[in-house]
């Protein structure tokens, strides 16, 4: 058996600058690990994230040691084993599932047993702006079901209004992204409890959820950053009604399944989630979307260019990749041009 292993840093730009809480990003910083084995090759995506103290160069230093690992023919199983939960794991883990479904000559989707939506609805992202730039921004995309209202703690009231009312037939997806305290959680239930919300996530830090200990508003509140891998979720009950599935904070598509069948067992709603990346990355969270009542995967939608063949997104719409893409247990002709 011939196996390398390569890591790479890419940059895709985005077609406009996406704001959050914690800071703004024009550019999608995400690193790539690309599996040859026997002409096989097997390609997996993760973004590294500052909140939990990863960069592209920490995120290529953790991986060293699981792709020589490989390269010297360790199991596919113990190298991943040699990670952490984090974007490290997730890039090699879905690299190592894509591999799997050629070598296997089998989709992802038959060996996870999971079907993947040939089109589903999708949130669409509105940025932290003014509220008359989010008002305009709702406006653009009011076709779509679902719309994920990004907020900070700073007036939170008129830039919520100024999406709705923009975009009234939506459903919201309230994402102050850990920015708000209970006081500002619960002064702003009267006006949540009159729009179309579908959920609040993460609206305090993961470090003080404990406040919403028996809080039950009208609308399911999500716990995002309060929620990495399957052990993390027997704590969140009497606190979330439901719950964001990240590969990126799970450590790839094997965690993610434990935690769907975990959530589930807890009575969890469920929601797959995404970071700013391309369809490599989203591609193997599509897996979980059918079963998840709620889809947060456009990531994609936010670059200037995505890979030929990837995901497509409109009127909050999205559409599974080309065949070939990604984990399809056949090799992809074109799309990596």
């Amino acid at each position: 058996m011939q196996r390398t292993v390569s890591i790479a840093h890419v940059s895709h730009r985005l077609k406009a600058p996406f704001r959050i809480s914690r800071g703004v990003k024009t550019a999608a910083e995400v690193v790539v690990v690309e599996i040859v084995e026997d002409g096989l090759i097997g390609r997996g995506e993760s973004v590294p994230y500052a909140r939990y103290d990863e960069t592209v160069d920490s995120v290529i230093a953790q991986l060293q040691p699981a792709a020589q690992a490989l390269r010297d023919g360790a199991r596919p199983h113990d190298a991943v084993a040699l990670l952490t939960a984090g974007a490290a794991r997730n890039a090699l883990d879905c690299a190592l599932w894509d591999l799997r479904a050629k070598r296997e000559g089998l989709s992802v989707e038959a060996l996870t047993a999971l079907r993947v939506p040939d089109s589903l609805v999708t949130a669409v992202t509105v940025s932290l702006d003014s509220p008359e730039a989010m008002g305009l921004a709702a406006q653009a995309v009011a076709s779509a079901p679902l719309i994920k209202v990004k907020l900070s703690a700073e007036d939170p009231a008129a830039r919520l209004l100024a999406v709705a009312k923009a975009a009234p037939r939506a459903r919201l997806i309230v994402d102050p992204n850990e920015g708000w305290d209970f006081a500002i959680l619960d002064g702003l239930k009267p006006i949540l409890s009159d729009l179309n919300i579908a959920l609040v996530e993460q609206p305090l830090p993961a470090g003080a959820d404990q406040a919403l200990e028996g809080y039950d508003p009208p609308y399911p509140i999500c716990a995002d950053e309060s929620v990495h891998v399957a052990e993390d979720l027997a704590g969140l009950k009497g606190r979330y009604r439901a719950v964001n599935l990240k590969l990126d904070k799970a450590g790839g598509l094997s965690e993610a399944l434990l935690m769907l069948e975990e959530a589930r067992n807890h009575g969890f709603e469920l929601m797959v989630g995404c970071m700013v990346a391309s369809s490599l990355a989203i591609a193997p969270a599509l897996h979980l979307a059918g079963s998840c009542a709620f889809a947060d995967l456009d990531g994609p939608w936010w670059l200037a260019e995505d890979h030929p063949g990837g995901c497509r997104v409109a009127d909050g719409r999205m559409t599974r990749p080309a065949e070939g893409f990604w984990g399809d247990g056949v090799t992809a002709t074109g799309l990596w041009l």
